[in-house]
């Protein structure tokens, strides 16, 4: 009898493990640009733009993580599982959260033990920085202890953002979040952060794994596409998991020292999968050059710019910036400055006025216009193609200072000359109302 729990109870984990490798595989193929793992080329075989979107990853891999809390990083502590152990200086880093995972050779994190006091309503919180922006399919972690009663996932979108939830795990939904315990995403607010008591029981004591999806049961994913709301939810520069309380039998209310030591947190994994946030104009993510921090960087196609291909280049904006869709690369267009700009910005009214928006900036050779299509104030050329020149006309002997196109001024009465410089034969008085005859 006890041989059949035992092959029952192995069943069932392979069976968990099994399910949960085919999850992940179809996260993987279900990625926000609806495209498979690999990346996808900005231009077609006949050299057309298309979206584009870097290859599907573990975002996660290899990065460092910041932990508030890892046995041994001050001081050597015991935990105890089954018999007792030092955790020492490097026995369980930070770093082995986002190693290479191996069922072979696990590694795993772990913290200090419920002796040192890291039970609620002290937290421990593990963060990691991406480099630059992301769209996150989907966050996992494999516990090598068991599951927290409660804890939570954060994303921000810069540096300085504020952390906004993503999902909440508890066994106390209500008292600990003060959230009920739900899986349903009203369609008024797709981006509400969830609160679910599904993976909070001690079971498995070891093993166990959650993979929280951004879009799953979202309103809207299935158009994500023209969904700017979520969009900005599954982007993210940084992810910060709070681990807020410890799973246990209800033993530690005995304060014994061996009890106190055996409950942990401890995982052996964390990944964090997405493509490199690039707009559908990028094929592939590069480290910027010249950054000391060795951050990422789209390598923007279709005349896009930006670390996240976000806007068009300077010269580009002869239409609105739009991210890229399935049916419509949105490629920046080229405004027509005859060339004598090298930037233009969009302009929304000229653009409805005559479907072209490019609003030249800074033109050169002393031209001017929305298309420096002509010559600046007071200057004058002889055909499109011609250098713009100074007019000169006279300020004291012309009505205004500008010429016409062979370069002639309006002279005043009885003016005359190169500009309207000096007075016509049998006029004299040269000054401000002209000469008298």
């Amino acid at each position: 009898m006890l041989t059949l729990i035992k092959l029952w109870s192995e069943f069932q984990r392979v069976v968990k493990r099994v399910i949960m490798k085919l999850f992940l595989l179809v996260l993987g193929t279900m990625t926000l640009c609806r495209a498979n793992g690999n990346s996808i080329p900005c231009y077609d075989d006949l050299s057309r733009p298309q979206r584009c979107v870097p290859e599907f990853e573990n975002a996660a891999f290899n990065l460092s993580v910041e932990a508030t809390n890892t046995c041994g990083e001050y001081r050597d502590t015991q935990y105890c599982s089954g018999q007792c152990y030092n955790c020492q200086s490097g026995s369980h880093p930070a770093r082995y959260l986002t190693d290479f995972h191996s069922e072979e050779g696990m590694t795993r994190w772990q913290s200090e033990t419920m002796y040192e006091d890291i039970q609620y309503p002290n937290s421990v919180n593990l963060t990691i920085h991406l480099g630059k922006s992301f769209e996150i399919t989907y966050i996992r972690l494999q516990f090598y202890s068991p599951r927290p009663e409660s804890f939570a996932i954060f994303k921000r979108t810069c540096q300085d953002c504020p952390w906004i939830p993503y999902q909440y795990y508890s066994g106390s939904c209500d008292s600990t979040y003060n959230l009920p315990d739900s899986e349903y995403v009203s369609y008024n607010d797709p981006t509400m952060a969830l609160c679910t008591s599904r993976f909070s029981d001690l079971s498995p004591l070891t093993g166990g794994t959650i993979a929280f999806s951004t879009l799953q049961n979202r309103p809207g994913a299935w158009s994500f596409d023209n969904n700017a709301v979520l969009q900005d939810w599954v982007t993210a520069t940084d992810i910060l998991v709070m681990l807020t309380r410890l799973n246990t039998f209800g033993d530690e209310v005995f304060e014994e020292r061996k009890v106190l030591r055996s409950y942990f947190y401890a995982i052996t994994d964390f990944s964090i999968g997405g493509r490199c946030k690039c707009n559908g104009h990028a094929s592939q993510c590069v480290e910027a050059p010249n950054d000391p921090y060795n951050r990422l960087v789209c390598q923007c196609e279709h005349n896009t710019a930006g670390p996240d291909c976000g806007e068009c280049l300077p010269l580009y904006n002869d239409r609105k910036w739009t991210r890229a869709t399935a049916g419509n690369a949105n490629e920046c267009m080229r405004c027509n400055c005859n060339s004598h700009a090298d930037r233009c910005f969009f302009d929304e009214e000229l653009y409805n006025r005559t479907g072209s928006g490019g609003h030249c900036m800074e033109c050169r050779n002393d031209t001017s216009g929305v298309s420096c299509e002509h010559c600046r104030d007071n200057y004058f050329r002889t055909s499109p193609d011609a250098r713009c020149q100074p007019c000169n006309c006279d300020q004291t002997g012309s009505l205004n200072q500008q010429c016409d196109s062979s370069g002639r001024c309006q002279c005043k009465v009885g003016v005359g000359g190169e500009g309207c410089n000096q007075c016509l034969p049998n006029y004299y008085d040269f000054g401000e109302d002209g000469c008298r005859p």
